[in-house]
Order: structure tokens, then C-alpha cells, then sequence
């Protein structure tokens, strides 16, 4: 059945997500920071509205996909955020990456208005987004992500409803870690056979049918065979979630070596200027750290 649905943030990954839900027949009211995101939408008979709360005062549910933590604040609690206009019975969903205490905070918020928010981050990057197949970790109240549920089947195929407001967030922290530890591991692998005079993409054919075998040897280890680190999750981005894995730790008092590293290297990259770069170019840093450069 067709729904009033909204869209806020069209950047690589939100507008193929947007494009999706307009697809599957849905009414869709959108708005991007810059007003010729919109135009895809408009063309494919989504509503562009001028602010975030537009799009609230229409949408009973509400779709966010922007960049960092003070976005999603700044388009739900700002001056012309969804708050504004959020309705009882409404819902938030909001699919950016962000600091779960925060995602806490805003639910906390919404709920005074008597609207629902679930935080839904999500993985698979660009590719995913366009072919609908993304993971989609959620957080919120059980019933308010099973009356969401059918707008996640149409952006995802792998979707878990882990827990309540923030939980979502941090299974997507989980995710980062473990990816960004792994592209570590893989690039410390492929340099160690290099050096030995190995060629390091069969070392990877060997490893990848075996224990060692994985979606980061299998995609991120071909970027770094063939020096190509065109982005499909830009090092900025990848900085910003560690950033966010290591406050959290911080205030925990958790120790996460690993991460902390890897935070370090990708650090390195926006040092040099390789901010808009895959993260898989972890590995630079350690050809240059190696003094094995190409």
C-alpha cells in the first residue's frame, strides 16, 4: 500500500535510497541542502520541499541520510527541523552513522511530540544503495520498526531490528570496527608477501578460499592489488565513524586498540589530502610507513 513517506538528504547514498521508495510507488516529499540533488526526485515525481520541515509537515514517515552527528541534529532539532512539524503517530528513521548517545538524546525529543524515531544506519555502501541490497541495523521500539518494515525491504535485504533507540547505532560501530581492523590486516598481508618477493594477488586467491577468506579480502584487497581507491566508502567518512567508535570507548573506558590504530591511519590520509579516497587506501600509509611506495 502507498504511503506518505519523506526523504532528507540525497548525497551518494541517500538519493538512490530516495529513488527506491519513489519506485515502489510511494508519494515522496524530499529535501537536500543543495537544491539540485532534488531534481532526479522531482523528475521521478517526488515533492521537493525548501526545509526538513516541509517535509515533516507531509510525510508520516520520515527518511534522514546526511553526513555526520550535528546533521541529523541540525535537520531534526534545528530551526526549521522536522521537530517543528512532527506529528504524533509520526516517525523518524534516521539512516545516517551518528553518535548513539546523541540518537538517544533526539528520540528522547521526538517522543516529547509524541513522533517515534528509529535510528536505522546502514551498510553496503553506494553499490547497495542502488541495487536495494543493504544491511540495515535498527533501534527503537519493537512495533515502531515493524510498521517501518516494509520501507526497509524496498532500501535492504539484511534487516535486524537489534534493540531500542541507539542500538542501531552501535551495531553499526560494530560493523566499522570489524571493517576497518580487517582492511588493516588484509594491507599488513599483502605487504608482507610483496616484501618476501611473493606476488601478493595469488597470495589473496590462496587466502581467499581459505579461513582467511572474506568481503574485505575479496573487494578492498583487488583495490589495493591494482592501486585503485576509487570510493566506495570515503576515508572522511570512515574517519568520522572511528571518531565516533573511539569517543564512546573513551567515556566507556574501553580499550580498542585495534580501532585506535586504524583511526590513526585513516588520520594520516586526510593528513595528505586523501580525504574523498576508499578507505582501503590504508594501505598507502603503510607503503609509505614501509618505504614500499609505488
Amino acid at each position: 500500500m502507498a504511503a506518505k513517506l519523506g526523504f532528507i538528504g540525497l548525497g551518494i547514498m541517500g538519493r538512490p535510497m530516495a529513488l527506491n521508495l519513489r519506485k515502489a510507488g510511494h508519494a515522496l516529499w524530499v529535501h537536500g541542502r543543495r537544491p539540485v540533488t532534488m531534481e532526479v526526485l522531482a523528475e521521478a515525481g517526488a515533492t521537493a520541499c525548501t526545509s526538513a520541515e516541509d517535509v515533516a509537515a507531509n510525510a508520516d514517515v520520515v527518511f534522514i541520510m546526511v553526513s555526520d552527528t550535528p546533521d541529523v541534529e541540525q535537520v531534526i532539532l534545528g530551526e526549521k527541523g522536522v521537530i517543528r512539524r512532527a506529528r504524533p503517530g509520526s516517525v523518524v528513521v534516521d539512516m545516517s552513522t551518528i553518535s548513539p548517545a546523541a540518537t538517544r538524546e533526539m528520540a528522547a525529543a521526538l517522543g516529547a511530540k509524541g513522533a517515534d524515531m528509529l535510528d536505522a544506519p546502514v551498510s553496503g555502501g553506494e553499490v547497495g544503495a542502488i541495487n536495494a541490497t543493504l544491511s540495515i541495523m535498527v533501534g527503537g521500539k519493537r512495533e515502531t520498526f515493524e510498521r517501518v518494515k516494509p520501507y526497509f525491504d524496498v532500501l535492504g535485504k539484511n534487516i535486524v531490528h537489534v534493540g531500542d533507540n541507539g542500538a542501531g547505532q552501535v551495531a553499526k560501530a560494530c560493523n566499522q570496527i570489524v571493517v576497518a581492523v580487517t582492511i588493516q590486516a588484509v594491507s599488513e598481508a599483502l605487504l608482507f608477501a610483496r616484501k618476501n618477493g611473493v606476488d601478493p594477488a595469488k597470495v589473496r586467491e590462496a587466502l581467499m578460499g581459505g579461513f582467511a577468506g572474506s568481503k574485505i579480502l575479496e573487494v578492498h584487497g583487488k583495490r589495493m592489488l591494482d592501486n585503485d581507491f576509487k570510493p566506495g566508502f570515503k576515508v572522511k567518512l570512515h574517519q568520522k565513524d572511528l571518531r565516533i567508535v573511539i569517543e564512546d570507548a573513551h567515556k566507556m573506558g574501553l580499550a580498542l586498540p585495534g580501532a585506535a590504530l586504524v583511526a590513526q591511519h585513516l588520520n594520516a590520509l586526510m593528513g595528505t589530502g586523501d580525504a574523498e579516497i576508499d578507505s582501503a587506501a590504508v594501505i598507502k600509509v603503510l607503503e609509505r610507513m614501509s618505504g614500499m611506495e609505488r
